[in-house]
């Protein structure tokens, strides 16, 4: 029998889109980091991309439609089934909700040859990127003329005494210049990607098959989440709440039918 030349394909396409990513987007070190948020080629009106991802299904993760206002079978199936007023079918749904997770532009002083990446942060590191922009003594911080530098303190979950890493920042005082002449501007401008060009928006037929596939897969009595990232189809991965999962293959699968056929 010779070899699955199809397959082999796919895999050379997955490890070259994961390469692609982990090029375009940037995790902070343990220590602290200098970093300058730029502004977003494609909406020069806000550096701020709002993304939803479902975590953990079948051990992977996945970019919500419902990211720009289109409809996910995930999230419609998990809304029908709060429905019913039960509290294991509400554990349930909050498993199939889609938690957001926000991304920026931004160079790392001292390797602005490296380009612009993109940095993905949860609602703490959110609010404070927007609390900081919101008080008039700091305002736009992503001006190229006028903005500031962030530092950004990250610590590992062993550095912090948690279960998990922290990560605060602190938005330098004075004013700088992002490069120093217009075409340097102009050329990060240009370098940038669309940020759906390393998060891969699944098909609504794709999703549902997703859906079909986790509802039929045995249920533990837990269910959490590991810390990871991936590509294409994948996100970075933020541990939900674990869970218990009561409601019986039967009825799922009966609520399943009832949405979609």
């Amino acid at each position: 029998m010779g070899m699955n030349l199809d397959k082999i394909r796919a895999r050379l396409t997955t490890l070259q889109t994961q390469t692609k990513k982990q090029i375009n987007t940037w995790k902070p070190e343990s220590g602290e980091t200098i970093i300058r948020i730029v502004p977003y080629k494609f909406n020069k009106d806000n550096p701020f991309i709002e993304l939803l991802f479902h975590y953990n299904l079948n051990g992977k993760n996945y970019l919500s439609p419902a990211s720009f206002g289109r409809p996910d079978p995930l999230k419609e199936f998990a809304e029908k089934i709060r429905q019913s007023g039960k509290k294991e079918d509400y554990k349930l749904s909050r498993e199939l909700e889609p938690t957001m997770r926000t991304y920026v532009p931004i160079v790392v002083r001292g390797k602005e040859h490296e380009g612009v990446r993109f940095w993905g942060f949860g609602k703490q590191v959110y609010e404070q990127l927007l609390g900081f922009i919101a008080d008039p003594d700091y305002g736009d911080i992503s001006d190229p003329a006028r903005g500031r530098d962030i530092t950004v303190i990250f610590k590992t979950a062993k550095e912090a005494g948690k279960d998990f890493p922290a990560t605060t920042i602190r938005v330098k005082p004075d004013r700088t210049m992002l490069v120093d002449s217009k075409e340097a501007f102009q050329a990060i401008l240009d370098s940038q990607q669309d940020i759906t060009e390393i998060y891969k928006e699944p098909t609504y037929d794709e999703l549902k098959a997703v859906l079909s596939e986790w509802l039929n897969q045995p249920k533990t009595a837990e269910k959490a989440a590991p810390e990871a990232q991936a590509k294409t189809n994948t996100a970075p991965v933020v541990t939900p709440p674990t869970v218990s999962v009561a409601a019986t293959p039967e009825e799922l699968s009966a609520k399943f039918e009832e949405l979609f056929k």
